[in-house]
């Protein structure tokens, strides 16, 4: 059935919002470097495998950074998979440095940038040491915020760097998405205790808000904006911080749930109880198995008599 919105729009925009090419073309691709091992179950089977796994957000599993970045959608399926896949790192409490959350990252994304982590970890450190140990929870909901506004922040962070020199940036920047990220400029001391006017600070970012994703839309504008209007100056990490913590924003990005959630999937607890009953199961019949060719027949045994 399609959904009122898809009615709402021409064909070629749903397509465009979507990226419905991106899609395909990357089917194509898959379908052209794997066509021996495919041409055995049919290439129909093929498409329909490849686009449930774009509905269920496995598709971005040890994919390049490129493709995992491409598209809004592979931004948050990658948030989600990240926070289910290592969530029992905050379930147990342990507290990980910047460089283990990275090898983490990358166990999904080998190419994985290290600079993104980098940054993600100066959110919750506030530019401090980058060897201090981080929870789970405070590193994810960072990196959330790092990772799905990348170029959104890397034109908030040259904004910020103009208003403490003294500028009024009033022109306009627009967020890219070409995977070239900008180096963010060097945040002095000074700036980070100083800060900036909020409200100086919040019309400079009018220009950037509601740009085309992943920069925030209109269901995250006015929450933006709630954020900046809570305090008289800020700094840059400070607003970052706020909009990591910000329940509002995570919940219009609906990658992933509540703090208070955050160790709860009972989907998956029953996938990896299924498992481990598997595997067990699987273990104690070998264990069986071994120990019966250990036991000497019944011929061997009358043998000695």
């Amino acid at each position: 059935m399609l959904s009122p919105e898809r009615l709402a729009l021409p064909d070629y925009e749903y397509l465009a919002q979507r990226h419905v090419l991106t899609y395909m073309e990357d089917a194509v691709c898959q379908l052209l470097e794997n066509r021996e091992d495919i041409s055995q179950y049919g290439i129909a089977r093929f498409f329909t495998e490849y686009f449930n796994s774009v509905c269920q957000g496995t598709h971005i599993l040890f994919r390049e950074f490129s493709f995992i970045q491409a598209t809004p959608h592979n931004r948050v399926s990658f948030l989600r998979a990240f926070w289910r896949c290592f969530r029992t790192v905050g379930k147990n409490g342990d507290l990980l440095t910047m460089k283990e959350y990275h090898c983490l990252l990358q166990l999904l994304c080998p190419d994985f940038p290290l600079e993104l982590t980098q940054k993600a970890a100066r959110i919750v450190l506030m530019d401090d040491a980058m060897d201090c140990l981080m929870s789970f929870s405070d590193f994810l909901f960072a990196f959330q915020i790092q990772f799905y506004y990348s170029e959104f922040l890397d034109s908030v962070a040259a904004i910020y760097q103009d208003l403490l020199s003294g500028k009024n940036p009033n022109t306009v920047i627009v967020p890219t998405s070409s995977g070239q990220h900008r180096q963010r400029p060097a945040l002095g001391e000074a700036s980070m205790l100083e800060g900036v006017e909020a409200s100086l600070f919040c019309q400079c970012l009018e220009n950037l808000l509601g740009t085309p994703p992943p920069a925030p839309g209109t269901s995250e504008h006015s929450l933006v904006k709630e954020v900046l209007s809570n305090v008289q100056r800020l700094t840059f990490y400070g607003f970052l911080m706020a909009l990591s913590k910000h329940h509002g924003i995570n919940q219009a990005l609906g990658a992933l749930p509540d703090k208070g959630d955050l160790m709860h999937d009972p989907a998956m607890d029953e996938e990896l109880e299924r498992v481990v009953r598997s595997r067990l199961h699987r273990t104690s019949q070998r264990e069986k198995q071994e120990a019966l060719e250990r036991v000497p027949s019944a011929s061997v045994l009358m043998s000695y008599h």
